[in-house]
């Protein structure tokens, strides 16, 4: 038990790390076409957007619709710091374009978590509708700032623009950063801080009273999840040759919070595997509806989320899902396997 519980944990690893060596394989082979690599990017940013969101609504039990400025944030400054530098020092040495890439993941991380910071204290006095408030407010200030600045500065309207690595390899980078996002948020949730968390989502009160510091728990979780978006950000500003802050509104800050719904309230796993299907259908539905028909898309995609929401939680299909539930099919395959290693144990005996 104690070895399946391990290996449960490591399970995400795996299967991130087995896709993407395939996927390298593939590339290798010269089989994996240019769309797919751009697929893997957006699959693999909507996972840290995902998991880090995750941090502050599923286990910390907050309600936060600003992510997609703190998003923004890693993109307009990262995005910069790669731009000049690129422009200074030039991008045909490989190794010399990783090193800026680091560069920007750094300034990115960092200007987004002193933002996550700023937004944290007033999340020590509000709750539910009004932290909502307060966190969407924020997206759209800095999605306004970044509009209204000068061309020469952050690009205004136009956008910025940004240096684009090899489309080839640059899924594999992305990649990177989800396990590397993924090691850091699951690891914080299985220590004792990661108990203190859910402790103050259950019950705030008694998280308090029992000597847990909520001050410094919001604030870490705040800070962890703008930091994994503003790093986000960075690699988005890199799957594109021009920014813009019209991107980040608060209809991208929902559709983040749907996929962690989606996936489940504090389910990591889940929220993978939400992030992979949403995205590939926005852009099957993007690819199947042209022309006149593109209205359809935010329709179609409206229909069956709604449809995925009510069946996870509607009451009526409650025994459905208990009999159809994955975990229900995979146990009884287990016991039934168990028990015919039995039966030949006893038969060769």
């Amino acid at each position: 038990m104690k070895k399946f519980t391990s290996l449960k944990n490591y399970i995400s690893y795996i299967v991130i790390g087995l896709v993407t060596v395939i996927c390298v394989i593939l590339s290798l082979s010269g089989v994996l076409k240019a769309s797919t690599a751009i697929l893997l990017e957006e699959i693999a940013i909507k996972i840290m957007l995902a998991v880090s969101l995750s941090l502050v609504v599923g286990f910390l039990g907050e309600l936060s619709l600003g992510h997609a400025g703190f998003m923004c944030v890693g993109a307009y400054l990262g995005g910069k710091v790669a731009y000049v530098l690129t422009q200074q020092l030039g991008e045909d040495d490989p190794i010399l374009n990783i090193v800026i890439l680091v560069i920007a993941l750094v300034v990115g991380g960092i200007c987004a978590g002193i933002c996550g910071f700023l937004i944290g204290l007033p999340a020590l006095r509000l709750r539910g509708d009004y932290l909502a408030i307060t966190t969407l407010a924020f997206g759209e200030i800095v999605r306004t700032i970044f509009l209204n600045t000068s061309e020469e500065s952050f690009g205004g309207p136009i956008g910025l623009p940004t240096p684009r690595f090899n489309k080839e390899w640059f899924y594999v980078i992305c990649f990177i950063m989800v396990l590397i996002t993924l090691f850091v948020i699951q690891n914080l949730i299985r220590s004792k801080h990661g108990r203190a968390i859910k402790a103050i989502r259950d019950n705030e009160i008694a998280a308090r009273a029992t000597g847990i510091n909520v001050t410094r728990y919001k604030l870490i979780g705040f800070i962890l999840s703008a930091v994994f978006a503003g790093l986000a950000g960075v690699l988005y500003s890199y799957t594109k040759f021009n920014v813009s802050s019209q991107i980040f509104d608060y209809n991208y800050s929902i559709e983040i919070l749907v996929i962690v719904v989606l996936g489940g309230m504090g389910n990591i796993g889940g929220s993978i595997i939400s992030a992979v299907l949403v995205t590939f259908l926005n852009r099957e539905l993007a690819n199947i509806l042209t022309g006149n028909l593109a209205v359809l898309k935010d329709i179609i995609y409206a229909v069956i989320l709604i449809g995925i929401v009510i069946y996870r939680n509607a009451p009526g299909l409650k025994n459905f899902r208990e009999k159809y539930n994955l975990k229900k099919l995979f146990s009884k395959k287990k016991k039934t396997a168990e028990v015919t290693s039995d039966t030949v144990a006893k038969e060769e005996n």
